[in-house]
């Protein structure tokens, strides 16, 4: 099964990041247990607007306690897409896309670029950081001087260049994104799904460990497979 979700208000105005963390957050608590995949599209990906809006009367109160307790619940609301082994997230990209909206595109397992989309992170330009969890994914994709790069000068990323780069899994035509990810999910779904969670379970945890934890990790998850799990 597939769950697809857009968050955002008005599709005249901007998603605002809250109000995106907060619809996912909801997302997460209303998924059963036969889903598999998630995907993300829509007007979520401009999701970067009214990060300092909605700070403003955070500041006024609280300065720093506060704004840690807005920022980690929208941590938690990007976090959970990437972090369960049973599910795998499909970020759907169409369009410019930049701060919060990339770094929700980032959070996802997998993304699929539109040609026309364009990428940035320009929070340290305009004084800020991009804090909402994606750091080290960023940095274990294109590695660290790329992502200093990306970072610091806010510099557009094309999406020929994120998918040479490894930002992207697939770049195609703005009309074909559908069946692209319609083609991704089937082949996911194709997998049993104890096989999969195993995988992204073994991958995820990868950069961390030494040679010999590897080699545990993955004796464990094959005994699985094939004593707990067998796809028979």
């Amino acid at each position: 099964m597939t769950f697809r979700a857009s968050a955002g208000g008005d599709p005249a105005e901007p998603a605002r990041l809250p109000a995106a963390a907060e619809a996912l957050t909801e997302v997460s608590r209303a998924l059963t247990g036969d889903v598999r995949v998630v995907v993300l599209r829509g007007d979520i990906w401009s999701c970067s607007a009214g990060i300092p809006t909605a700070l403003d009367s955070t500041r006024e109160t609280d300065a720093l306690g506060a704004v840690e307790r807005r920022v980690a619940a929208w941590q938690a609301g990007f976090g959970w897409l990437s972090a369960r082994a049973d599910l795998v997230s499909v970020a759907a990209v169409n369009g410019p896309t930049s701060g919060a909206g990339l770094q929700l595109a980032l959070a996802c397992d997998l993304r699929v670029l539109t040609e026309d989309t364009v990428l940035s992170l320009p929070e340290a330009v305009l004084g800020l950081v991009p804090g909402l969890g994606v750091t080290s994914t960023l940095v274990d994709l294109v590695g660290y001087p790329t992502a200093l790069d990306l970072c610091l000068t806010g510099r557009r990323l094309a999406a020929a260049e994120a998918c040479a780069l490894g930002v992207a899994q697939r770049v195609v035509p703005p009309a074909g994104l559908d069946a692209a990810v319609d083609e991704l999910v089937a082949a996911i779904l194709a997998a049993p799904r104890a096989a999969a969670a195993e995988t992204k379970a073994l991958l995820r945890g990868a950069a961390h460990r030494g040679r010999g934890e590897t080699l545990a990790a993955e004796r464990a998850a094959l005994a699985r497979c094939l004593v707990t799990h067998p796809a028979g």
